[in-house]
């Protein structure tokens, strides 16, 4: 039972840390920079979680009241994981307003650091657990990673967070589509939420070209 629970959060540590290895290896930020850098993503790593739990917690209160361990045997499901995404976002936009971080640099690191996490992630669930509803979204990772990796040097961040956001969301679309379900780290991901994603990133891109931020 204990080791059934630990396998999943091994591979999903294991696969965060492998993409802030590669990261710190292949950015060329100054080093100073780099460990700054890492350190807001390991926090915000952990806020996430912390949000997820408590997305948790407000989805089953009744039972958390009775008995607050009972709420470890629950699984966090894709409400969770949605409390945990505004929560987070609420979360940046208020140290962005407050100038304690520029969300913009940070953004661009944590798609290098998820992109290849989602990667290892999304192949270990094919190969190890012989899912096959992992292999659509891993085919679309490995377009976003080689689309990352030849647009990162030559455009500007703006322009390639908007590119690979509704990459990202048009990609998971048509998965919706054409699977069952998709997943995202183990969560079920919506077609309404995707949708919601996409049009939102659309959006922004036509407002950002219109105002002549992206090129």
């Amino acid at each position: 039972m204990i080791a059934s629970k630990l396998i999943p959060i091994s591979i999903l540590v294991l696969s965060f840390a492998a993409g802030i290895i590669s990261f710190y290896i292949m950015s060329d930020l100054p080093k100073e920079e780099k460990k700054k850098q890492m350190d807001e993503l390991i926090s915000q790593l952990v806020n996430f979680v912390l949000f997820i739990w408590l997305g948790k917690i407000l989805l089953h209160f009744s039972v958390f009241i009775k008995d607050p361990l009972a709420i470890l045997a629950y699984p966090s499901n894709s409400d969770s994981f949605y409390f945990a995404v505004v929560g987070i976002v609420i979360v940046l936009f208020y140290k962005s307003f407050r100038k304690q971080i520029n969300v913009l640099a940070l953004m661009e690191s944590f798609l290098h650091v998820f992109l290849v996490a989602s990667f290892l992630y999304e192949f270990i669930q094919f190969v190890w657990y012989n899912n096959p509803y992992a292999f659509g979204y891993l085919i679309v990772l490995a377009i976003l990673l080689l689309l990352y990796f030849l647009l990162s040097r030559r455009v500007t961040v703006s322009l390639l967070l908007l590119v690979m956001v509704i990459g990202w969301s048009l990609g998971m679309w048509l998965l919706s589509i054409i699977q069952p379900f998709v997943t995202v780290f183990g969560y079920i991901v919506e077609a309404w939420f995707v949708g919601l994603f996409f049009m939102l990133s659309f959006v922004i891109l036509i407002y950002k070209r219109r105002k002549g931020d992206v090129k």
